[in-house]
C-alpha cells in the first residue's frame, strides 16, 4: 500500500495545475514515482518526480531526460509510454501512462518461480519491447522483474528507461557500475559497453529467476555478484529444477553465455526461438496422469525338432520279403564265404587312406601354416618372418597407437595362431606411433576465435580465466597452458587466459596540489583530465580540492578524472557604509578581510562616511580595497 500523504510532502499537491497527486507507489534510486489525476485529460497517470538530492546535479538530470526522450520515441504496446515532461520547483518529473496491476517481482514474491510455458509467455513480450528499443537505437541497460508489469487484465510492459542510452553513444560510466548488479552483463560490468545482447542477457537472467525462483548468482556484497558474472557459466535451470525441458535450458544458456558473440545476436533472434520452443511446450500435468510406457510384445520362439525314429513296440512285426527258407540258407553260405576276402580288402583301403590323408595335410593341398607373430615387429622383420614360414605380408594401412611404437605391426588378418595355406598373404596395419596435435598459437585471438582455432587443430578449450594485461587488448588471449606448438593427445584441453586490459589506475590522494602538478601525474597513468573551479577558503588558488572520481577509486586506463580546482576564496560583497562613523566603516570593511583606504574631506567635523568606492552590494575579491571618504 502506498504510504499515507503525512509521509510524503508531495502527496495531495497539484503540478503545474494540471497534475494532482493522489498517492505515491514506489521509491527507486532516483525517482519517486507517485500515481497522479491529469485533470485536464480526466485520466489516472503514474508520475515520476527526481529526488531532490539529485536534482541539483546535472549529471542526474540530463539522464532522467533522457529517459523521457527514449521511452517517448517507442510506440509500442509493450513499452510503458511518456505522456509528457516537465519541471516543478526545481524537479523534473515524467508523465507516463499508469498500469494497474503488478511487477513481476511482486508474483515472483507471492507466487514463487513459474512453469515453463508461464515463464515463457511473459518472457517473449518483453524481448518484443526490447527489440522495439534496440530499432529506435536504445538499450534499456536495467531488465529485471521489477521493470516488468503485468496489468490486471494480463498485458506485459517494460518500464524504466532511466537508464536507456543511445546504442552507438560512448559507454564508460567513469567507473560507475549503471543497472542492478544481479541482472547485469559481463561486458558491462568489465568494461562498462552494454549493447542490444546486453539486454539478452538481461532477459536471459529473468528467464533463470522464472523458472527456478532464484537469480544464478548470490554474494555478500554487489562486487562478489558482478565478479560471479565475469567469471563463471549461468547454470543450467534444470540443475536446480530438473524437470526443465531440455530446449528450455538451452534459451537461458545461449541468452547468458559470457562472450556477448555467442548470444542470440539481438532480441529479435532470441524472440523467434522463444516462439518456436513454446509451441513444442504442453501444460503441466496433474500427477495422477502419470505415463506409463507400452509393454512390448512377447517374442514366441518355435523350436523344429527332428522326426525321430519310432519303435513299433512289443508284439509288432518287421515286413519281410516272401520266399522259402532255402533260399535264405545259401545266402547265409555266400556271405561266410567271402568273408575274410571282404576283411582283407576294407583293411587294406584304411591303409591306403591314412597314407593319403598324411600326404593331403603334410605336403600336399591340404597342408596348413600357423600364421607367425608378427606383432610388435617393426616391418623388415615382419615380413622375413612371414617369408621363412611360406607366407607373404602386405602393409595394408596405418593406425595411431598410444602403446606400440611407430613402424611397428600393431595388428595383422588374419591374426597370428591361424591357420593358413602356404603362400597365404597376410595384412597388416603398421603403428603411426601416439597421435598428437600441436597447440596452435592464440595469443592476441578473441576468446571465440582461440576456441574455434583450438576445434581446427584437434583439441578444446579448458578453464578460462582474465587477469590485466598492458599490452594485450581486452577479450584477447594474454597466453595458453600448455603454450603454443607443445603437442598433445587429441581432444586434449588447453587453458586459455584472457585480458583484461591495463589494470584499472588507483587514483591517488591529489588535495591540495597544484593543478598542472596533479595533471602531471594523471596523464603519466594513461588518464585523462578534465578541470573545473569553485571557490575555496581552505585551498589557495590553482591548487585541486578534490577529484571525480575520488582518492582511492579506480579508473580504467583512458578513463577521465575529473579535478576540483580552487578559485581562492569567495568574492565579498560591499557594504553599505554611507554615514558611518569611520571607526564602524574601517572595522566592517577590515572584518570581511578587505582593505579600508580612508579619504578626508577639507572639513572632517561629522567623522562620517560620505561617499564609498565601490558602491554598495558590488562583488570583489578578498584583499581588495574599499575607498571611503569621510567629513
Amino acid at each position: 500500500m502506498p504510504p499515507p500523504a503525512a509521509t510524503d510532502a508531495l502527496v495531495g499537491r497539484e503540478l503545474d495545475g494540471r497534475y494532482l497527486i493522489r498517492a505515491r507507489i514506489a521509491r527507486g534510486g532516483m525517482a519517486t514515482v507517485y500515481e497522479a489525476l491529469d485533470s485536464r485529460l480526466d485520466r489516472t497517470v503514474a508520475l515520476k518526480v527526481m529526488h531532490p538530492s539529485l536534482a541539483e546535479d546535472d549529471a542526474f538530470v540530463d539522464r532522467f531526460r533522457r529517459e523521457a526522450k527514449a521511452a517517448a520515441s517507442l510506440s509500442h504496446p509493450h513499452v510503458v509510454a511518456v505522456h509528457d515532461q516537465g519541471t516543478t520547483d526545481g524537479l523534473p518529473y515524467l508523465v507516463m501512462e499508469f498500469v494497474a496491476g503488478r511487477t513481476l517481482r511482486d508474483v515472483l514474491n507471492q507466487h514463487g518461480r513459474l512453469s515453463a510455458p508461464q515463464a515463457l509467455a511473459v518472457l517473449e513480450p518483453v524481448l518484443e519491447a526490447l527489440g522495439a528499443a534496440h530499432t529506435a537505437g536504445f538499450v534499456h541497460r536495467d531488465v529485471k522483474p521489477e521493470n516488468i508489469l503485468i496489468s490486471d487484465d494480463g498485458r506485459v510492459k517494460v518500464t524504466d528507461f532511466g537508464l536507456a542510452r543511445a546504442v552507438t553513444a560512448a559507454t564508460a560510466t567513469q567507473g560507475l557500475l549503471i543497472g542492478t548488479v544481479a541482472y547485469l552483463s559481463p561486458e558491462h560490468v568489465e568494461q562498462g559497453s552494454s549493447d542490444a545482447r546486453s539486454d539478452v542477457y538481461g532477459a536471459g537472467i529473468c528467464l533463470f529467476e522464472m523458472l527456478t525462483g532464484s537469480v544464478p548468482f548470490a554474494g555478500d556484497s554487489p562486487l562478489s555478484v558482478a565478479y560471479q558474472h565475469v567469471n563463471a557459466d549461468v547454470p543450467r535451470p534444470s540443475s536446480l529444477v530438473p524437470d526443465i525441458d531440455a530446449d528450455v535450458d538451452d534459451l537461458v544458456e545461449i541468452a547468458t553465455r559470457r562472450d556477448p558473440a555467442q548470444r542470440y545476436a539481438d532480441c529479435a533472434e532470441f524472440t523467434e526461438r522463444v516462439r518456436s520452443v513454446r509451441r513444442t511446450l504442453q501444460p503441466p500435468r496433474p500427477l495422477a496422469d502419470t505415463y506409463t510406457e507400452p509393454v512390448a510384445p512377447t517374442a514366441t520362439l518355435v523350436v523344429d525338432r527332428p522326426t525321430e525314429n519310432i519303435d513299433p513296440g512289443p508284439g509288432s512285426r518287421t515286413p519281410r520279403s516272401e520266399g522259402s527258407g532255402d533260399t535264405a540258407e545259401m545266402s547265409t553260405a555266400r556271405r561266410r564265404r567271402w568273408g575274410p576276402a571282404i576283411a582283407v580288402l576294407l583293411l587294406l583301403g584304411a591303409v591306403a587312406g591314412a597314407a593319403f590323408g598324411a600326404w593331403y595335410l603334410a605336403a600336399g593341398p591340404g597342408r596348413t601354416i600357423a600364421v607367425p607373430g608378427v606383432l610388435g615387429l617393426d616391418v623388415a622383420a615382419a615380413t622375413e618372418l612371414a617369408s621363412q614360414n611360406d607366407l607373404s605380408m602386405t602393409v595394408t594401412g596405418e593406425a595411431y597407437s598410444e602403446t606400440v611404437a611407430a613402424g611397428v605391426v600393431l595388428a595383422a588378418d588374419p591374426e597370428p595362431g591361424s591357420a593358413v595355406s602356404p603362400g597365404t598373404e597376410i595384412a597388416v596395419t603398421v603403428s603411426l606411433g601416439p597421435e598428437r596435435f600441436a597447440v596452435p598459437v592464440l595469443t592476441g585471438l578473441t576468446e571465440a576465435e582461440a576456441v574455434e582455432a583450438l576445434t581446427a587443430a584437434g583439441l578444446r578449450a579448458g578453464d578460462i580465466s582474465n587477469e590485466w594485461d598492458a599490452v594485450i587488448p581486452s577479450g584477447e588471449v594474454v597466453s595458453s597452458t600448455p603454450g603454443a606448438g607443445e603437442e598433445l593427445k587429441a581432444d586434449s584441453t588447453v587453458d586459455l587466459v584472457i585480458s583484461k586490459g591495463p589494470q584499472p589506475v588507483e587514483l591517488p590522494d591529489l588535495t591540495g596540489t597544484p593543478v598542472e602538478e596533479a595533471t602531471a601525474a594523471l596523464v603519466a597513468e594513461g588518464l585523462q583530465v578534465d578541470t573545473t573551479e569553485e571557490f575555496s577558503t581552505a585551498y589557495s588558488t590553482g591548487t585541486v580540492i578534490s577529484s571525480v572520481p575520488s582518492s582511492g577509486e579506480k579508473v580504467d586506463v583512458g578513463g577521465t578524472v575529473t579535478l576540483v580546482v580552487s578559485k581562492g576564496p569567495p568574492p565579498v560583497e560591499v557594504p553599505y557604509l554611507i554615514d558611518m562613523f569611520r571607526e564602524e566603516a574601517v572595522a566592517l570593511i577590515e572584518s570581511l578581510g578587505l582593505v579600508a583606504n580612508v579619504q578626508e574631506g577639507p572639513f572632517t567635523p561629522l567623522n562620517r562616511v560620505i561617499n564609498q568606492d565601490p558602491r554598495a552590494g558590488s562583488f570583489i575579491p578578498v584583499g581588495s580595497t574599499v575607498t571611503i571618504t569621510i567629513i
